[in-house]
């Protein structure tokens, strides 16, 4: 059996390597890749174009102990299979593209340990700011925050007081208008379906606002289903089975996001019920997934891709030195679909 070809060892490619190659000095070579200092056009391109050849790529962190940051963006969100935080994500990347700046995920499962841990892991490469999802954190990570001497800028929500600039809409407010839109379409007897939410402060602060408004109005929520993890789809059947077999006379159904209530309006669409005559619902969020559903499903939108493309135009305006402390609140646009219209608006 013949013995296979020795492969050499690899070792780290230098700024000595592209000088080499590009026959400059290493200060130049330095200064193209750090995009510092004054180096014509062509001597600019040879030396991209030996890094290019050698596949070289920059110590980023190295060239941080003289700047004390890189050109990354720490973007912390809790999850990557909510198809809310993709949106954002887009937002941020369309705006930080064709800027030095770059955007790189961490992802907290809904957990403040773990958003102590992420935060404290993305802090410790300096980035050039932090773009981080909800405004409720551990006193440890707000203090890392206020600590970090870069900008930071908290999404999702503007119901509390952020550690430096916030981009988001009131959930409390969202929850008030969507209980204004369902009592203005005449339903009354009022069931409730969403996450466990000890953990979930947005969608708290919705049921919130939902549950103050109706109570002026003398309503109450009549029955509740919550659930903690596995499908969306599934378990929006599942609750919303569960629901009405306890309350049967409820009249309309309030889903705490849309994937939970596109399984429930699916069962509800099996099980032959007139909607919206007999029985209305509405989601939350605004997920495109509702564009392939039997019935549109009502629900708001929460304006994602644009919190992620003003979080990011925060950043980039800060690391050339202006603003701070930005409020930025957005108006959540709800539609009522064909799930909520019982009379013309």
């Amino acid at each position: 059996m013949a013995e296979s070809p020795t492969i050499p060892p690899r070792r780290p490619l230098t700024l000595r390597d592209v000088s080499e190659a590009s026959g400059v000095s290493e200060m130049t070579v330095s200064r193209v890749l750090r995009n510092r200092g004054d180096v014509s056009a062509a001597t600019r391109d040879k030396v991209l174009e030996a890094a290019r050849e050698l596949g070289y790529v920059p110590n980023k962190i190295a060239g941080a102990l003289a700047s004390s940051r890189v050109n990354l963006v720490a973007v912390i969100i809790p999850s990557l299979s909510n198809m809310v935080f993709p949106e954002v994500l887009a937002g941020v990347a369309e705006t930080l593209d064709g800027t030095e700046l770059q955007p790189v995920v961490g992802v907290t499962n809904y957990s403040p340990d773990r958003e102590e841990k992420v935060l404290y892991e993305m802090l410790s490469w300096r980035p050039s700011g932090v773009i981080i999802a909800g405004i409720e954190h551990s006193e440890t990570a707000r203090q890392m925050m206020r600590a970090a001497e870069v900008p930071v800028v908290e999404i999702m929500d503007v119901d509390g007081e952020p550690v430096d600039a916030v981009v988001g809409i009131s959930h409390r407010r969202a929850g008030r208008k969507m209980a204004e839109a369902i009592l203005k379409q005449g339903f009354e007897r009022i069931g409730f379906l969403g996450t466990q939410m000890p953990l979930d402060h947005r969608a708290r602060k919705r049921f919130e606002g939902f549950t103050e408004t109706l109570a002026k109005s003398g309503h109450e929520v009549l029955d509740q289903e919550f659930y903690s993890g596995g499908s969306a789809l599934l378990k929006g059947r599942e609750m919303t089975a569960a629901l009405l077999e306890r309350s049967p006379d409820i009249d309309f159904l309030y889903y705490s996001n849309d994937l939970i209530g596109a399984g429930g309006l699916l069962y509800c669409l099996e099980r032959g019920y007139d909607i919206p005559g007999q029985l209305g619902l509405a989601g939350f969020n605004g997920v495109e997934l509702l564009q392939g559903l039997p019935r549109r499903l009502a629900t708001m939108d929460t304006e994602r891709h644009q919190i992620g493309r003003e979080a990011a135009r925060i950043i980039v305006a800060r690391a050339k030195g202006g603003g701070g402390g930005e409020r930025v609140e957005l108006e959540p646009r709800i539609s009522l679909g064909d799930t909520l219209r019982r009379y013309k608006p």
